[in-house]
C-alpha cells in the first residue's frame, strides 16, 4: 500500500488517542507528515464500539463501528492506530462482506452502500509499506535498550486469522535507528485492558509482572503499540522501580528529529526526560 499524494489517507484516531493518549496522536501525525502524508480525520467519528459495548451489546458495538465505516470516503484507505479500534472496525467490515442482511441494515441506517473494498490499515502497515527509514540518521536512537510491548489486541480472532499482525516491526524499525531490542517473555501478554476501571485489583498484578519482566531483561524503557496498554502500564503499576514507557510513534518522532510540543513529555506519568537526556535525544 504505497501512498502517492498528500490527501489520500483517511484517519480514525479513536477515543484513546483523542483523550488520554494525545501525545500518541500528535506524534503519529508528525511522523506521517514527515513521510509525505497528510491525514484526513473522519468528520464526526464516534467510539468504535470497544470496551464494554462489544461484551454487553454486540449489536450496538457493530452499529457503532459501521457508522465510522460509513464516514470513510471511497477510494482512500482508512488509517487506524489503536489495535482495539482496528479489531472492531475490521470485524464489522468482515461481517459486512460475509452477511448480505448486515449490508441491507447498514444501507438502511446510514443511507449508503458499504464500501466492501475499503482498506483498513494499521499505522504499522503504513510504516512497513512506505519504507522511509533512510530519511533519518541510523544512529539517532543509538544504544537505547527497549522492550517491545505489543499487547494482545493484535492477536485477531479466527475470522480475521489472515490479517497481518506485525509482530517484530517495532524491533526492526527502531533497530535501524540504533536502538537495541531486547528479547523478553511478555511482549504479547495482556495488560488487563478495560478491566483497569472495574477490577484494578486484577490488573495491577498483571501490569507489575510485565514491568518487572522488562526490568529483568535489562530494558531502559518499554515501547507500546497500544494506547490502552500504555495507560494501564503507567497508572496501574505500583512497583517501586518503574521504567519510562513510550508510544512507538513518539520514538519515531525523536528518531526523525522532529520538534516536540512543550507539554508532550509531561503527559507521561513516569518521567522519560532523564533517559532521553542521557541518550541526548532532547536538550
Amino acid at each position: 500500500m504505497k501512498t502517492q499524494t498528500l490527501e489520500n489517507i483517511s484517519y480514525f484516531p479513536g477515543c484513546s488517542l483523542a483523550t488520554s493518549a494525545k501525545e500518541n496522536n500528535q506524534s503519529l501525525k508528525k511522523v506521517c507528515a514527515h513521510m509525505g502524508m497528510r491525514l484526513q480525520e473522519l468528520n464526526d467519528w464516534n467510539c468504535c464500539g470497544s470496551s464494554s459495548a462489544h461484551s454487553i451489546r454486540s449489536d450496538v458495538a457493530f452499529h457503532l463501528a459501521c457508522r465510522n465505516l460509513s464516514l470513510a470516503p471511497k477510494g482512500r484507505p482508512l488509517l487506524v492506530a489503536c489495535p482495539s479500534c482496528i479489531l472492531r472496525l475490521k470485524s464489522a467490515h468482515h461481517r459486512l462482506k460475509e452477511d448480505p442482511a448486515a449490508c441491507e441494515e447498514y444501507e438502511r441506517r446510514w443511507g449508503r452502500e458499504p464500501d466492501l473494498d475499503l482498506q483498513i490499515i494499521h499505522f504499522f502497515e503504513l510504516m512497513k509499506a512506505n519504507g522511509h527509514l533512510g530519511s533519518a540518521p541510523s544512529e539517532a536512537l543509538q544504544g537505547l535498550k527497549f522492550a517491545p510491548y505489543y499487547g494482545c489486541m493484535l492477536a485477531y480472532p479466527p475470522q480475521l486469522r489472515h490479517e497481518n499482525r506485525y509482530y517484530g516491526l517495532m524491533e526492526n524499525l527502531l533497530s535501524h535507528f540504533g536502538a537495541e531490542s531486547l528479547i523478553w517473555d511478555y511482549a504479547s501478554r495482556c495488560c488487563g485492558t478495560f478491566l483497569s476501571v472495574a477490577r484494578p485489583d486484577v490488573v495491577t498484578p498483571m501490569v507489575n509482572q510485565i514491568m518487572q519482566g522488562a526490568i529483568n531483561a535489562g530494558a531502559e524503557c518499554l515501547v507500546t503499540a497500544c494506547a490502552m496498554c500504555h495507560l494501564n502500564l503507567e497508572i496501574r503499576c505500583n512497583l517501586k522501580e518503574k521504567l519510562p514507557i513510550f508510544h512507538f510513534s513518539e520514538l519515531l518522532t525523536l528518531a526523525y528529529g522532529l520538534p516536540l510540543k512543550k507539554n508532550w513529555l509531561t503527559k507521561h506519568l513516569v518521567d522519560p526526560l532523564p533517559l532521553l537526556k542521557q541518550r541526548r535525544l532532547v536538550a
